[in-house]
């Protein structure tokens, strides 16, 4: 049995966002030629498998920023209104005040969204100049809560939410944002510890700036299910962890995590597993020194199946046009992106030893997807009944990595799979 024909993309509400973020390879250092060299090989490459989006991570506001962690007080570029600017010597077309507005105007006119990083709260250093907040009679001494503060970053306080100062802030970061054209928004420091209020603030001012931004919340550290209410209400995507890394226990740890959040995935919010770090990481990394992935390709495809059958955003974090050919190549396999833009009903049906075993619909009523992962650190043979994930005697089976059909003997569905090995099936009816 052949591919199918090929289905339509669907739109962008409902399935996880896709896109590039600069973390993983450029840290806090990435330029603005960096950003449009990967959104360039984005719009060739990738747009026409669903990846659109073009995110620059932590402290573009930063002229100093180097690899491999922060600067403690940084010369932080802000505006009159304590606002951060993009740097001019690593981002050149701010100059004559126009922000992102000319970078996210090239990436939108590549059929891209421009997204960016920033940091809960308000500057250290607008609080010390006692700078004016926009529209307001207040200055950024008296919004400020200097007891709250970042344990990684020393960049912001956070705000003080009793007072109304703090909302107008926030409006008046995200409106400068929107006049940019900022499409995403990846805001950090929310969900460690979780920050209710500072979350609820930045979704009102998101909703205040009448652009239709997507909020994604980070690092994770301690988001749980009893928050799922709220952050459906606040935002597009939030992260269920720590930064992952090409580590197999990091990569690991995700399938407990994930197993909790699927049955929860929607267009009301998606939990993400965190960004991909695949391909060419590391270059001027916070952690690691230049390197291709560390993954084997074998748990490479692990992680990807996983992401995929739980149905996590996808943020690749490598360097796009230095990446090796063989990771486009599974970022771009249309046939296991199917199971991330239309199965439903993902959840994990077995973890038994070293076996960990998943099974999904889809929403054509006819077809299903399993996918089948091996925690062992040596080749194992697996058996898997097929009444276990749904499937029938009489069904097709192909396996999509490979692309390739499997005979099956109408009871079970037998594989070899390698070390921190998978396996990822569609399964259709005669």
């Amino acid at each position: 049995m052949t591919r199918p024909a090929p289905r339509p993309i669907p739109d962008r509400a409902l399935r996880p966002p896709m896109g590039w973020n600069s973390w993983d390879c450029y840290g806090t250092t990435v330029t603005e030629e960096e950003v449009l060299a990967n959104a360039e090989f984005m719009r060739e490459h990738l747009l026409p498998h669903g990846w659109d989006t073009v995110v620059v991570d932590i402290q573009w506001y930063e002229p100093t920023a180097r690899a491999h962690g922060y600067n403690p007080g940084a010369p932080l570029v802000l505006d009159a209104h304590g606002r951060q600017l993009p740097a001019p010597n690593r981002f050149p077309s701010v100059a004559g005040g126009a922000g992102f507005g000319p970078l996210a105007e090239r990436v939108h006119e590549l059929g891209l969204r421009f997204g960016l990083h920033i940091m809960r709260g308000i500057p250290r250093r607008a609080v010390a100049a006692r700078l004016p907040v926009a529209g307001t009679g207040f200055t950024a001494d008296e919004i400020a809560d200097t007891g709250s503060v970042c344990p990684w970053n020393t960049d912001n306080y956070g705000l003080d939410h009793d007072h109304p100062g703090a909302q107008a802030y926030y409006d008046a970061q995200v409106a400068q944002f929107a006049r940019w054209g900022v499409d995403f928004i990846k805001a950090d420091d929310m969900l460690f510890p979780y920050q209710e209020r500072e979350i609820s603030a930045y979704a009102e001012a998101v909703a205040r700036s009448a652009r239709p931004i997507e909020l994604s919340l980070s690092p994770g550290t301690d988001v749980s299910l009893a928050h799922l209410d709220h952050l459906r209400d606040s935002a597009t995507m939030w992260r269920v962890c720590d930064d992952l890394w090409d580590r197999w226990e990091d990569v690991e740890a995700q399938f407990a995590r994930m197993a909790r959040w699927a049955p929860w995935q929607g267009e009301g919010g998606w939990a993400d597993a965190d960004m991909l770090p695949l391909g060419r990481v590391g270059i001027r990394a916070e952690r690691g020194e230049d390197r291709l992935c560390r993954l084997t390709r074998d748990e490479q495809i692990s992680l990807l199946g996983l992401w995929l059958i739980s149905r996590s955003p996808l943020m690749m974090g490598g360097d796009l046009p230095t990446s090796p050919p063989e990771t486009i190549e599974l970022l771009t396999n249309d046939e296991a992106l199917d199971v991330l833009w239309h199965s439903r009903g993902n959840r994990e049906v077995l973890r038994e030893r070293d076996l960990v075993l998943w099974a999904a619909g889809d929403t054509d009523g006819r077809t299903r997807y399993a996918a089948v992962f091996s925690l062992a650190d040596s080749p194992q043979k697996v058996t898997v009944p097929l009444g276990s994930i749904g499937a029938g005697p009489g069904d097709h089976i192909r396996e999509l990595w490979t692309r390739q059909d499997i005979a099956h003997d109408g009871d079970s569905l037998h594989a070899v799979l390698p070390a921190h090995g998978s396996a990822l099936y569609r399964l259709t009816p005669p």
